[in-house]
């Protein structure tokens, strides 16, 4: 299970073993606004998630992938690896909850590579 509590102590991790690779923030920073923006229609629904967002989170892993392969040195796809973003996403199961969580280890990801990666202070 990826989506579980201790999301906070996994993304300190993979983002320490990932601070020496060319990623940018504004990689991560553009993942992230892709799963913004469903996260904020999120909020409003009730723990089972409609159809229309469960189908919005289905193509989000497809934008995930799709950036993974437009990245030049391959890092978004060692990122999406490294993190089991891919399987996060599989593991939501149209649960506000869960979608929640896996929102909430973005932003983790993201923030211990700003506090990891000294030469990507943008």
């Amino acid at each position: 299970m990826i989506l579980g509590g201790d999301y906070v102590d996994r993304a300190e991790k993979i983002m320490r073993e990932l601070k020496d690779s060319n990623l940018k923030i504004t990689q991560l920073r553009n993942l992230m606004a892709m799963a913004a923006d469903i996260y904020n229609d999120v909020l409003g629904e009730e723990e089972q998630l409609s159809e229309d967002i469960c189908a919005r989170i289905q193509y989000l892993r497809i934008r995930f992938v799709y950036q993974s392969g437009r990245s030049g040195m391959g890092e978004v796809k060692k990122f999406l690896q490294k993190a089991m973003i891919l399987e996060a996403i599989k593991e939501i199961h149209g649960s506000r909850k869960k979608y929640k969580l896996f929102y909430n280890y973005l932003e983790a990801l993201v923030a211990y590579h700003k506090f990891y990666n000294e030469k990507d202070k943008s």
